[in-house]
């Protein structure tokens, strides 16, 4: 069956004028899936706005009322990272939307797996304040329709953006229908995700949180999912699975130092589709958050997509230069922690 791909032209509207995470960056990857032929082996997924009600089952009605009056006012700033223009809400309800489109056409059988290729990115996003770029939370938007709307019991949601998604977090630290895995580059902002928080109340060990130090790389990134990530996510069993992604963990993106290539990126999501395959018919749902160097970018999505596909990809970066930081203590410690030894 084929793979689903949602984009909307809504989404190069929300202006961040120079800022890292701008319009240029889905401009160059949709440029590139359609000069590699891509494009044309996608089936497109019509993205909706999602609805009020769809943001205030994640959101606090003062948030979504505060950024649609701050783009109807003609823009601003939320913080010193987080811009908002005059069609920035809008983007924002189709960048849900599409989230949840992508995991409707998964759901009801139109398609295998989808990628929802939007912006603004989300994860950062709690309930009650928008930050770090993102305004609403795509991915936990998505995730709660499929709980309350489509019927589902057990959404597993793994995010390997290299910044920890305190918002997702947040919003599922309770939710013990929700198992929440975030590898990241700790520390760096926005300073959580300590590898001993597993969340709190009914949520108790349903977050795993992969706090991983700077340089850890290929083989860190691989030792973490082989020991970690699968582990969890099958004794989980989830009825889907939804991956946050971002390709700002490679060792060429500005903003941060794990030294991981497409090639790494490329097997953890070999790794993913594997796990869907076995345990819930395939059904797989990627939704975008960071990544700003474009041309990491445009082949790290290429390199998901293949993956979805059970095509090759190619890695024209190579590997990284540096040494890798040694993470096996580290890891020994979390799979202690959360009994996957």
């Amino acid at each position: 069956m084929p793979v689903g791909f949602v984009f909307h032209p809504i989404y190069l509207e929300h202006d961040t004028g120079d800022h890292p995470e701008g319009a240029h960056r889905l401009v160059a990857v949709l440029q590139h899936l359609k000069s590699t032929g891509v494009w044309d082996r996608l089936v497109p997924v019509t993205a909706e706005p999602a609805s009020v009600e769809d943001l205030r089952r994640v959101h606090t009605a003062s948030l979504i009322e505060s950024i649609r009056g701050l783009a109807e006012g003609g823009g601003g700033t939320v913080d010193g990272d987080t811009v908002v223009s005059p069609r920035s809400y809008e983007a924002a309800l189709y960048a849900a939307g599409g989230t949840i489109a992508a995991a409707d056409a998964v759901l009801a059988g139109r398609v295998s797996s989808a990628y929802a290729l939007v912006r603004p990115p989300g994860h950062h996003a709690t309930p009650a304040r928008a930050m770090g770029f993102c305004l609403f939370n795509n991915t936990a938007v998505a995730a709660r329709w499929v709980l309350d709307v489509a019927g589902l019991s057990r959404v597993a949601i793994v995010d390997i953006d290299v910044h920890h998604g305190n918002g997702t977090a947040d919003i599922f630290a309770r939710e013990p229908r929700v198992l929440y895995v975030s590898l990241h580059q700790y520390p760096l902002f926005p300073g959580t995700g300590d590898w001993r928080d597993t969340g709190s109340g009914p949520g108790t060990g349903t977050t795993l949180n992969i706090a991983l130090p700077p340089h850890t790389g290929d083989r860190g990134y691989r030792q973490a999912f082989e020991r970690l990530v699968v582990p969890a996510v099958r004794r989980f069993a989830p009825e889907l699975v939804i991956v946050s992604i971002g390709y700002d963990a490679h060792w060429a993106d500005p903003l941060a130092w794990m030294l991981l290539s497409l090639t790494g990126y490329r097997a953890m999501m070999d790794d993913l589709v594997s796990l869907a395959a076995a345990q819930c018919q395939g059904r797989v749902v990627v939704t975008l958050e960071g990544g700003y160097d474009t041309t990491v970018l445009s082949h790290g999505v290429a390199g998901t997509l293949a993956s979805m596909m059970g095509e090759e990809s190619d890695d024209p970066l190579g590997p990284a230069q540096e040494p890798e930081t040694d993470v096996n203590a580290l890891i020994d410690a979390i799979a202690h922690l959360h009994r996957l030894r």
